[in-house]
């Protein structure tokens, strides 16, 4: 994630602040659209962006790639992950389906994915994948990339739905 930045020491209080973050999501997520109809659904968060719709499928899509990758780290040594192209993602038809499905899939996913997560070791932290991209990511990190990631695009929701009164 591009624009993640922690430059303090990635402590286990610092990871279960995280961690919650993550469990989270899915409640705050669902709540965010309750009450959208396909209109507002179909809005774009802003000028040239994705709809809430593509939204939603894209922090299922990515966090399903996210528990994948950090099984891989778990597993493997230092395993090369391979990236993937959201934009592309977005414009394939499962993206025009309702959000529940993809809403539950996030809870279903997001509560496996925080059991992993409460159970690692501090040397589990210490793990790493190497994204072609940003080079080597240490597990412990990747938490905290996937926290932001998910309060990023939902406050793109959130603000879409108070600039125009939803």
């Amino acid at each position: 994630m591009r624009d993640f930045r922690f430059d303090g020491e990635i402590t286990i209080s610092v990871t279960n602040g995280w961690i919650n973050e993550i469990e989270d999501l899915p409640r705050l997520l669902r709540g965010a659209v309750k009450g959208l109809d396909n209109k507002q659904l179909d809005t774009p968060y802003r000028s040239g962006g994705w709809t809430v719709r593509q939204v939603i499928h894209h922090l299922t899509d990515s966090h399903m790639n996210a528990y994948v990758r950090f099984k891989l780290a778990l597993t493997e040594e230092k395993p090369v992950i391979k990236p993937y192209d959201e934009a592309k993602w977005a414009e394939l038809s499962d993206y025009k389906l309702p959000i529940d499905i993809s809403l539950s899939l996030l809870e279903a996913l997001h509560k496996r994915w925080t059991n992993l997560l409460r159970n690692l070791s501090p040397s589990d932290m210490e793990k790493i994948f190497i994204h072609p991209d940003s080079g080597e990511v240490s597990v412990g990190k990747n938490i905290g990339i996937y926290a932001w990631h998910g309060r990023h695009h939902l406050a793109h929701i959130t603000s879409l739905c108070n600039r125009q009164g939803w």
